[in-house]
């Protein structure tokens, strides 16, 4: 029979084309093609791998793409889907200030060469957030301009306050997972030593260690034992905690520890820094450890003279600091490998043809099904 009804025909058409699609379910996602000859699925996991280049020089290599760089994941090679540069890819940094008393010799030019730096590597898409590390952490300045940036961090004032800093430190990074846009590169920047004495995780195992106690005559050093053994098994497991929130949320962890060379005074200082060395390490940053002169001195000549080459010290670091930043790129690839919940993932990053540069990378992700 002939369908003459244009009506009709319409109809006919479109109950072949829903028969057709019916044989497809529902739930399955349309594919993404990547250059015409690799399909790749959508419910697949988007992993962003944040990566800075540098020259034999320390300076900022631009200009690569996606073809440059070799990304494996547990030893598999990965196909980049996309790559984003700094002049492209709007920057969101969180900046930490630590105000306990331990800081206190440099803090004034720790804020004004901070000011400088944001200035200096900030554009009017990006935004900086200010934290200030003492008893807890305090969101002293949401995300905002470089210039408001400045203004918020001269209004901070050292204190003698205690230092939750993996508290604070986590504080960030959920920060900025929660409350910046996706596709944006993620910085922490911390000045600090790195020790904790009043994160909730550390206080409440020191507590509980004390309240399982019941010898009333045990001695003092007995005593102080338990409270160090607490302590530090305590900060192994905030440790832990903490770079789970920076690969969580994509972020690149920079440190300067103003304490200098004097660190190596006591083992709580020793595992501070070490403690930011493995932050960097593993989210693809830098653990700064500047050798700052003593500025507490008698003799004024040798106190000015000091305290110039330490200003001049600090500047170095944020000027390596800011080339880092402009050399960051923000790799981006689907891995359809199959994960349990939660599970680390290794990380490989390197250049096709390296010539002398240097590549900072994460060395891994949680699984986020």
């Amino acid at each position: 029979m002939k369908i003459k009804d244009p009506i009709q025909i319409v109809i006919v058409v479109l109950l072949a084309a829903f028969i057709g699609f019916g044989q497809v379910p529902e739930e399955t996602p349309p594919p993404l093609i990547v250059n015409d000859t690799e399909i790749l699925k959508i419910e697949s996991r988007l992993v962003v791998v944040p990566v800075s280049v540098l020259d034999a020089a320390g300076q900022p290599v631009t200009g690569l793409r996606a073809s440059d760089f070799k990304v494996s994941e547990n030893k598999r090679v990965q196909q980049i889907s996309e790559i984003g540069d700094a002049e492209n890819v709007p920057l969101e940094i969180a900046i930490l200030f630590d105000i306990s008393a331990t800081t206190n010799p440099m803090f004034e030019f720790q804020q004004e060469t901070a000011i400088k730096f944001l200035k200096n590597v900030m554009r009017p898409e990006d935004r900086a957030t200010i934290i200030t590390v003492g008893n807890e952490p305090t969101i002293l300045q949401a995300r905002d301009t470089a210039l408001k940036s400045a203004v918020s961090i001269r209004s901070i004032r050292a204190s003698k306050e205690q230092t939750a800093f993996y508290d604070s430190v986590k504080a960030a990074a959920d920060y900025l997972n929660k409350n910046t846009p996706s596709g944006r590169r993620r910085v922490v920047v911390i000045i600090s030593d790195g020790e904790d004495t009043n994160s909730s995780g550390v206080v409440n195992a020191i507590w509980n260690a004390e309240r399982k106690i019941v010898d009333n005559k045990m001695s003092r050093d007995a005593l102080r034992n338990i409270r160090v053994k607490a302590r530090d098994d305590a900060k192994v497991a905030e440790q832990k905690k903490v770079l789970r929130s920076l690969q969580n949320a994509d972020t690149v962890f920079y440190s300067i520890n103003p304490a200098g060379s004097s660190y190596k005074l006591n083992k709580m200082s020793v595992f501070g820094q070490e403690n930011m060395e493995k932050f960097a390490n593993e989210t693809g940053g830098t653990a700064f450890l500047p050798k700052f002169l003593p500025i507490d001195v008698a003799d004024t000549y040798q106190r000015e003279s000091n305290t110039k080459r330490n200003s001049e010290t600090l500047e170095d670091i944020f000027r390596q600091l800011a080339n880092e930043l402009r050399a960051q790129y923000l790799l981006q690839y689907y891995s359809d490998a199959e994960y349990p919940e939660s599970a680390y993932v290794n990380l490989d990053v390197e250049l096709n043809s390296a010539q002398g540069r240097r590549v900072r990378a994460r060395q891994g992700y949680f699984v986020k099904n």
